[in-house]
């Protein structure tokens, strides 16, 4: 059955919440797959039109807008792979390039660009909204059945890598975030202890 989303929602109409049970159920069973072993298929051209437009109903302190996104399609990834590892060979660095499969190996990539703007709103919030964008990305994929991983690695941070993703002054990579068929299911990772990390103020 092929997805749908429902239609926008005016601005300012009422949005009435109700429990959503399925959706606490995908939280509590939901695994990022390994990005090496994602392959075609990915998610088709009306999936990332949802995918996009989902992420952008992260929360945005100021309703600034303050990320934006660079689609990697299958054949132009190959193009942006190519050059990153032109740029780590030119540097003799065999471990960069190697670190290019997570790259490489999935058929679809988005990468969220945090973009902070001037204004009241700490950079940092901004920051965490650009985060937020990639949780989106990531939840959705998972959620149309794909294998997602939410990567950084030096190509998210390397100022030459960043100028041949396009990068403008003042712009960073909040993570990139590649969709695609997982080859293997991915097994449960060790999860945290919640006990030890949740605490109740009291006055």
């Amino acid at each position: 059955m092929p997805l749908s989303l429902p239609e926008p929602v005016p601005m300012g109409a009422p949005m009435p919440q109700s429990q959503r049970p399925e959706v606490l159920d995908f939280l509590a069973t939901r695994r990022s797959a390994s990005a090496v072993t994602l392959a075609a298929p990915g998610p088709t051209s009306d999936e990332l039109a949802m995918l996009t437009r989902l992420a952008c109903r992260a929360p945005d302190h100021g309703k600034l807008t303050p990320w934006r996104m660079i689609v990697l399609e299958t054949a132009p990834k190959a193009e942006f792979a190519a050059r990153l590892e032109a740029l780590a060979l030119s540097r003799d660095d065999a471990k960069a390039a190697a670190k290019l499969a997570k790259l490489k190996a999935p058929p679809l990539g988005v990468a969220v660009v945090a973009r902070p703007q001037l204004s009241e709103i700490p950079e940092w919030e901004q920051l965490l909204s650009a985060a937020a964008v990639c949780t989106n990305l990531l939840y959705g994929a998972t959620a149309m059945g794909y294998g997602a991983n939410w990567i950084t690695d030096w190509y998210a941070y390397d100022p030459d890598a960043l100028q041949i993703l396009g990068l403008e002054a003042g712009e960073r990579v909040a993570g990139y975030i590649f969709m695609g068929t997982a080859r293997e299911a991915p097994l449960e990772r060790v999860r945290p202890e919640v006990e030890a990390l949740v605490s109740y103020w009291r006055p």
